[in-house]
């Protein structure tokens, strides 16, 4: 199988990352008091990021993955995970954090890329044919 590389992964992240930062900096230069008009655009980013990493990513790519040619599927089937495990995913990237963000530096090392969240709901992201 041919993994995405670590960079490339770290691209498709910022990728997925810069509509909510940009949605979410509107708000706050629209509003600087954090007030009712803040908090829209924060909460339209907030609905922006649920559906690019849940529902995209449970089909396949993220729009990151997909700017970057990447699909994010089931380690054991090859199929898109769906909407849960990429939420189950998304939790399991806790794991990657609290050890100092080691496990998202895994795919550095890992023989299939994985990072720990990966690991554990067996994922794998790998280049789009």
């Amino acid at each position: 199988m041919n993994y995405a590389s670590w960079i490339q992964r770290v691209g498709a992240t910022i990728v997925d990352f810069i509509p909510f930062a940009v949605i979410a900096g509107i708000g706050g230069a629209v509003d600087s008091d954090m007030g009712a008009v803040f908090w829209i655009f924060y909460l339209i980013g907030l609905v922006y990021l649920i559906f690019n990493r849940w529902y995209l990513g449970g089909q396949g790519a993220t729009i990151g993955k997909k700017a970057l040619g990447l699909r994010l599927i089931s380690e054991q089937s090859g199929q898109p995970i769906g909407m849960a495990m990429a939420f189950v995913r998304d939790i399991c990237h806790f794991v990657d954090s609290i050890i100092c963000y080691i496990g998202y530096l895994f795919p550095l090392w890992d023989a299939k890329r994985q990072t720990i969240a990966d690991k554990i709901v067996k994922t794998v992201v790998i280049k789009a044919a």
